[in-house]
């Protein structure tokens, strides 16, 4: 399927998915003319790299991780090196971090919202 039906397909802009070409997260094939022919899995592999980032993590962690991965949460561990772990590890406890904080907010948002109700 030719890059804007991919676009579509996985609400990313043709721009992000030649981003991710041209770091070597998705490989789609060549046609005579020059356009790119993307196979069906690369839908799930795009949507895949949009979770990924949406987490946080940076596009060359995701090109270091993206061999271990068949679909999600599918491991592969032979692909997973030491450094590869300690990396995942880190940006885990990133995330854990993100997540407490966004929690926090999230309560006392909620706070607000039933204190301006109570006194509607």
């Amino acid at each position: 399927m030719r890059i804007g039906e991919v676009a579509e397909l996985t609400g990313t802009s043709t721009r992000a998915l030649r981003y991710y070409e041209n770091e070597g997260l998705v490989v789609p094939r060549r046609q005579a003319n020059g356009y790119r022919d993307y196979d069906d899995f690369l839908v799930d592999r795009v949507v895949q790299i949009r979770g990924l980032l949406d987490t946080g993590l940076p596009t060359r962690i995701i090109k270091q991780i993206l061999p271990c991965l068949d679909k999600p949460r599918t491991i592969h561990f032979s692909e997973a090196t030491p450094e590869i772990l300690a990396t995942l590890e880190r940006e885990r406890d990133r995330m854990s971090g993100r997540i407490d904080c966004l929690t926090r907010n999230r309560d006392a948002i909620d706070d607000y919202l039933n204190a301006v109700r109570a006194l509607a």
